[in-house]
């Protein structure tokens, strides 16, 4: 790793903690001597960074300091521009504008060089406003999982069965390229992954639900992969 690297590591490190952090355990996690640590905090501070403390006692940032521009490698760019499409391209309006003001915001402290760069990315993720209808089940969707809100839906299965569920939203997964609503069903008492088409009509309930530690996405999740671990022992 570069110096200028390094510094801008031991930086962020120092500007993401409330408490101070030994040299040795700066060292660990950045995987460089102690030495270097003591050298690299001394630089800081020549180049006019406030890092306060002492060898035994830990160091952290003084508050007069505010956070170097954010910096990003090509790469990492690319990334969050694709993540940026997506997000715009595949939920719902309000994160879609979002989306684009987060955008606006990182190019803004990009290089020229990098900004060239994303000018000419080969990927496309267009905005289709046939998919206007699913972007509104998002919206619904989303909003009734932060508020931990009961819905009522109108449901019909791959079998063509239609049934009213009352159901308790607890997150929204992708799986191949679909959306799914995972769901407390207090009809099938379990949970249930419904696609975002399977439903002909959603409506938000007054009541309110409290996942816990039987009943939420991380136990869902938890209970998934304890299931994927079996079948492969």
């Amino acid at each position: 790793m570069k110096k200028a690297e390094r510094l801008f590591s031991l930086f962020t490190l120092l500007a993401s903690r409330r408490t101070a952090i030994t040299a040795e355990a700066i060292a660990d996690v950045m995987e460089i001597s102690i030495r270097t640590v003591y050298r690299d905090i001394r630089s800081l501070q020549i180049a006019g960074v406030n890092v306060e403390g002492e060898p035994g006692v830990g160091y952290l940032l003084g508050r007069q300091n505010q956070l170097a521009p954010l910096m990003f490698t090509p790469q990492e760019a690319l990334a969050l521009l694709v993540g940026s499409q997506m997000t715009q391209a595949f939920t719902d309006p309000d994160l879609q504008l979002a989306a684009q003001k987060a955008t606006d915001k990182f190019k803004a402290v990009l290089p020229e060089s990098t900004k060239l760069m994303l000018e000419k990315q080969p990927y496309c993720i267009p905005v289709l406003h046939s998919d206007d209808h699913y972007r509104d089940i998002h919206a619904i969707l989303r909003k009734a999982c932060e508020q931990q809100q009961k819905i009522r839906v109108c449901y019909c299965d791959k079998k063509g069965q239609h049934s009213e569920r009352t159901l308790w939203p607890l997150g929204i997964i992708g799986w191949f390229g679909k959306w799914t609503l995972l769901a407390w069903c207090e009809l099938r008492s379990g949970y249930r992954n419904f696609l975002f088409d399977s439903f002909s009509q959603i409506t938000p309930l007054p009541e309110h639900f409290q996942p816990d530690d039987q009943c939420s996405l991380q136990h869902y999740l938890s209970s998934i992969d304890a299931q994927c671990k079996n079948s492969l022992s």
